[in-house]
């Protein structure tokens, strides 16, 4: 009897996909694969044809496409916090006013940038990314367990940018880039600071790898 692959093991299968190398193209077969491993199956193949159309040489070396891609990477993530961050202000009992105040301030912040990705992936002739649906209720137990995570997912945005903003080709779109994740910076160690944490527990970056970031924003995004 043939056993029947679920959405849910494909999705696992193709998150876990290893592809070697540094270039633009193995970029975006990683970003096609991590859509895969978030969206499901379905959402894989136009992203896999996208990225091997890229993968010539002459192609992959830097274009106006290939940092669509890299940009609406990052839009996911932003849409993750942005939306976090609005929910968890109306759902997390128990909010101190200092965390209340700079909360308020960097959901503003993260609208921001969702806003400034989309109008850049648009002037680019690109479509923006969808906005994923999140389950983030385990997060809104306590106002501790809201800023550990916050915590989680402003590291991850950061090690993001750091991975991807290498590979954009447009100067002005680097520079928009390199603005947000200075930003989300200061969001993380604003936030590990309420914590009562370090907040610059290392003297560099880390530049994290699709799979990384999976591992921490697959929990928090609805399939189907």
């Amino acid at each position: 009897m043939t056993r029947t692959t679920t959405p849910d093991e494909t999705s696992a299968e193709l998150a876990a996909i290893g592809v070697e190398g540094h270039s633009r193209s193995t970029f975006l077969l990683r970003s096609a694969l991590l859509a895969g491993g978030v969206y499901g199956a379905a959402a894989v193949s136009p992203a896999v044809r996208t990225a091997f159309a890229q993968s010539s040489d002459a192609a992959s070396e830097g274009n106006e496409k290939t940092d669509i891609i890299v940009l609406n990477f990052a839009l996911v993530l932003e849409y993750l916090e942005s939306t976090y961050y609005e929910r968890g202000l109306k759902e997390v009992q128990g909010l101190s006013d200092d965390v209340k105040k700079l909360v308020t301030q960097i959901q503003k912040d993260e609208d921001a940038h969702v806003d400034a990705l989309i109008q850049t992936v648009e002037q680019l002739g690109g479509t923006k990314a969808q906005r994923p649906k999140f389950d983030f209720s385990a997060s809104y137990a306590s106002q501790d367990t809201f800023l550990k995570t916050a915590n989680t997912l402003e590291d991850t945005g950061v090690s993001a940018y750091n991975g991807a903003a290498p590979l954009l080709s447009v100067t002005e779109v680097k520079a928009a880039a390199g603005s947000i994740v200075q930003v989300e910076g200061r969001h993380a160690a604003l936030i590990r600071l309420l914590r009562e944490k370090d907040p610059s527990p290392q003297a560099f970056d880390v530049a994290s790898k699709q799979a990384d970031v999976l591992t921490a924003i697959k929990p928090f995004i609805v399939q189907g």
